[in-house]
């Protein structure tokens, strides 16, 4: 590969193994030139994080590079000894990656962290910086703090710190998961446009193929290093070769175990669809199903920023029987984060009723025994701060079962292995560290990790949202199948209408707080 005076970044032929010696990514030729966004494509865990990081000069511990290289602004990066490469990176380049949230300093406001960053750290800058990403550009937004920001919102915050540096190549590891479609398409629009206006190369790793077809002008897809064609339905078949009946889950002690589903020859009574567009009447909770006792309910459920703070939900109601499975949509920065972080105990300024089976459960997560704590359980929008970044995927897993005494303690190594080909996830990733993982696979890794507690609902917080179509779709329907197996109550968070519209029976879209329409999931495809 020849370099030009427009090429920032370029890969040449980048082959990385294991410690065995067996190749684990195998990148093609990439270049990156200025005014020219480049996106590389492919199935979860092909190489498309590592990719980006290569050229950051940052592989993964245990990787080794057999053949290729990596070039910045003409510097062989992986060659680069610690203060040069410090200051090309500090200088040159800007990484968003997939779990941002991680990144954020808890302790600092927006404005601090916008202003360690902006070339002109004044306030006209600073709100410029959140108009380019779509937040707004008041004393009240740059007073927040991470913590009391929407995944989606820390993503763009994120994205405005890394614009804050004029890089002169900016990284974007799925830069619009976790967004609604029509805000990622004005993210990808704006990022289009200010490579054009500042010169810079982008280059992006994504699954979101509307995205990549608005803004790409080259597209690199990513193989396994067999370069052989990858078949979509390949997670598919994964999970289908690991659907077998899940041992049945002990018995509870403190909340009763939710009632099995109605079989089959009786179905349940469809819950009523409000007209297309109509908002819920006052006071009317939102029936996931029309199944015996609820497994789930919220009453009145309030939260606010802080103690004497505003409020983000408004009285939010939901019924949810077991083995039902209800969507939350919207637009980010809604509340659909704070009300999962509510319902799982998570939220420290809450009001309302959450009922377990009919058992009122305290709205501190503290204050729940640890039998609660079992049965609901969290998959979030962040994976990479939610997992030990010091255990290995197989302590991470074995830890619940052993808490919650899910299994003997001779059935651990076996229960691990099957937690993981129920997320699509081969056995040797029981040795690897969530930082060796990509999004999509520390995504899978959280998911398996609730599934651990065998809990009675669950809680997903955009858990498609670092996907591939396929592995999301697979995922789905392990979930569909511990629904109809164990009474699995599943609450997700969505922007994804067509996964909701096939996967969930009934759907609420949250609107500043409040729930603005209710009714069967396959009317989500009528509010795009």
């Amino acid at each position: 590969m020849s370099s030009t005076a427009a090429t920032v970044a370029e890969i040449d032929e980048l082959v990385l193994t294991d410690p065995a010696g067996g190749v684990v990514v195998d990148v093609p030729a990439v270049s990156g030139e200025r005014g020219v966004v480049v996106a590389l494509v492919g199935p979860s865990g092909v190489g498309k994080s590592t990719a980006l990081r290569s050229i950051l000069g940052a592989l993964p511990d245990g990787l080794r590079r057999r053949a290729g290289r990596v070039r910045v602004l003409e510097h062989e990066v992986l060659d680069l000894d610690p203060v040069r490469l410090r200051r090309l990176r500090r200088h040159h380049i800007a990484l968003v990656d997939q779990d941002p949230a991680s990144r954020l300093n808890p302790r600092m406001r927006v404005r601090h962290l916008l202003a360690e960053l902006a070339a002109r750290p004044g306030p006209g800058e600073l709100r410029r910086l959140l108009t380019d990403v779509c937040l707004p550009a008041d004393d009240e937004m740059l007073a927040r703090r991470p913590h009391q920001l929407s995944g989606g919102q820390q993503r763009r915050l994120a994205l405005a710190r890394a614009l804050a540096r004029r890089p002169d190549l900016l990284l974007l590891d799925e830069p619009t998961a976790g967004l609604d479609p029509s805000l990622g398409a004005e993210i990808g629009l704006l990022v289009r446009e200010l490579a054009g206006r500042h010169d810079m190369a982008v280059i992006l790793a994504s699954h979101d193929g509307d995205l990549v077809g608005r803004i790409a002008d080259r597209v690199i897809e990513l193989r396994p290093p067999s370069r052989a064609p990858v078949p979509s339905s390949s997670p598919v078949a994964v999970l289908a070769a690991a659907a077998v009946p899940l041992p049945a889950p002990a018995p509870s002690a403190t909340v009763a175990t939710p009632p099995p589903v109605a079989a089959a020859d009786s179905p349940p009574a469809p819950a009523p669809t409000p007209a297309a567009g109509a908002a819920p009447r006052a006071g009317r909770p939102v029936r996931a199903a029309a199944r015996r006792t609820p497994a789930l309910v919220m009453r009145r459920l309030r939260a606010r920023t802080g103690r004497r703070g505003r409020t983000i939900l408004h009285d939010v109601e939901l019924e949810l029987g077991p083995g039902a499975a209800h969507a939350v949509i919207g637009p980010s920065g809604a509340g659909k984060t704070t009300l999962a972080r509510t319902i799982t105990g998570l939220h420290p300024h809450a009001e309302g009723v959450v009922e377990l089976d009919g058992q009122p459960l305290p709205l501190r997560l503290a204050r729940r025994t640890g039998e609660q704590r079992r049965l609901i359980q969290l998959v979030p929008q962040d994976p990479l701060g939610a997992l030990n970044p010091v255990r290995t995927v197989g302590a991470v897993l074995a830890r619940p079962l052993r808490l919650h005494r899910r299994v003997d303690p001779a059935g651990v190594p076996s229960r691990v292995e099957r937690l993981l080909a129920d997320v699509a996830l081969p056995a040797e990733t029981v040795t690897r560290l969530p930082h060796e993982l990509s999004g999509g696979q520390r995504q899978r890794v959280a998911l398996a990790r609730a599934l651990a507690a065998d809990p009675a609902v669950l809680v997903c917080d955009e858990v498609t949202s670092a996907l591939d179509a396929p592995t999301a779709r697979a995922l789905m329907e392990l979930l569909t199948r511990l629904r109809e197996e164990r009474g699995l109550a599943v609450v997700l968070v969505s922007h994804d209408l067509d996964l909701v519209a096939r996967h969930c029976d009934t759907a609420c879209s949250i609107d500043r707080g409040r729930i603005s329409w209710a009714g069967q999931a396959g009317a989500v495809l009528q509010r795009r």
